[in-house]
């Protein structure tokens, strides 16, 4: 047996030997993998608006939720919604596209209960951080607050378990040394 193999099954017997940990994981995959859907649906809908008078859609939709166009906020995002060109929708949508196939990468690898899976999931959560404390410096709100707790939540837990993983795997290679 080569030395990958014996590190994934050292891997595997870490992770099945706490199923909380197991279980925690499948969770925090489950929101990447809500995230990643989230994200296909908003690049298929910056997909369908190339070719079309945003203007137009935005004006609609601001109708429908019965939002007064003469507000200084609607004037704004109908000014830039006129201003919106196809190549940066495509730019968008595929911004979106990308974040999604992150976000199915990593809840696969979560799910599995790879170890790559944990970093990537660490690494891709502390990215935000410097984007949501600018966010909150600008100005404070609580769904900010929120958005930043869950985040740094996520990254902990993901954390924990795997500095908890890599405990178990130094006391199983301990335990296996001869003498």
């Amino acid at each position: 047996m080569d030395s990958s193999q014996s590190q994934t099954q050292k891997q595997d017997i870490v992770h099945k030997s706490d199923p909380a940990h197991k279980k925690g994981l499948r969770a925090v995959a489950s929101i990447e993998f809500t995230k990643g859907v989230a994200g296909v649906l908003f690049g298929i809908g910056f997909v369908a608006l190339i070719h079309k008078d945003v203007w137009d859609i935005v004006e609609s939709l601001m109708e429908f939720l019965h939002i007064d166009p003469d507000r200084h906020w609607a004037q704004v995002l109908l000014d830039r919604a006129d201003q919106v060109t196809d190549s940066q929708l495509w730019i968008v949508a595929l911004a979106l596209f990308a974040y999604s196939t992150l976000r199915f990468i990593e809840s696969y690898g979560l799910w599995k209960t790879r170890i790559w899976g944990e970093w990537l999931a660490i690494f891709s959560g502390l990215v935000y951080l410097p984007f949501e404390i600018h966010g909150l410096i600008r100005r404070e709100t609580p769904i900010k607050w929120v958005l930043l707790v869950i985040n740094l939540a996520l990254v902990a837990y993901v954390a924990y378990v795997r500095i908890s993983g890599r405990r178990l795997e130094r006391r199983s290679q301990y335990q296996e040394e001869p003498g």
